[in-house]
């Protein structure tokens, strides 16, 4: 199956100009979210993983998924004001202002290879935050994983660990 064709692009959302990649289409099919899930596995399944960082909200799809399979743990990074224990705050930088994402001090131990989740990469604003607070608890990025990427935002750019991405879609 080729799972590019199983994700539905939605014109001018959430404003003019955007081509918006819609995973929903991808879970409500199956076979296709089984392939995506399976592939995710057998890249990972024989690197030392401690835990899977899954970014708010759909890198927890995916991220928990691998983490189950995987037998690690999984922890969570969200908008701010969801995670009810002590947070480590990272804010980051928006084409207009500014947002920021959180995680609990406790989820990532000094030394943890973590593998960082999300279901897509565009500027790679969230994304760049999100392996700083890895870094700022003391864990190990091995690998940053998206189902997609938009390469002409380059976003992959910005990172300064390995990124590994399986759909590609040019374009905004």
């Amino acid at each position: 199956m080729n799972l590019k064709n199983s994700i539905r692009t939605i014109s001018d959302w959430p404003k003019p100009g955007i081509m918006f990649r819609d995973i929903t289409s991808l879970l409500q099919n199956p076979e296709a979210f089984k392939q995506c899930c399976d592939e995710l596995y057998e890249r990972y399944k024989d690197v030392k993983i401690d835990a899977i960082a899954g970014i708010e909200s759909r890198g927890f799809i995916f991220g928990s998924v691998l983490a189950y399979k995987l037998g690690v743990s999984f922890v969570l990074i969200r908008k701010p004001g969801k995670l009810p224990g002590e947070i480590e705050r990272e804010e980051y930088d928006l084409e207009y202002g500014s947002d920021a994402i959180e995680i609990h001090k406790d989820a990532i131990k000094k030394g943890d290879k973590v593998l960082v989740v999300d279901d897509l990469i565009a500027t790679g604003g969230t994304v760049c935050a999100a392996v700083n607070l890895v870094r700022k608890l003391g864990g190990e990025v091995i690998e940053c994983a998206f189902i997609i990427d938009l390469p002409d935002l380059k976003g992959k750019d910005k990172l300064d660990c390995p990124v590994f991405t399986m759909i590609e879609f040019e374009g905004n």
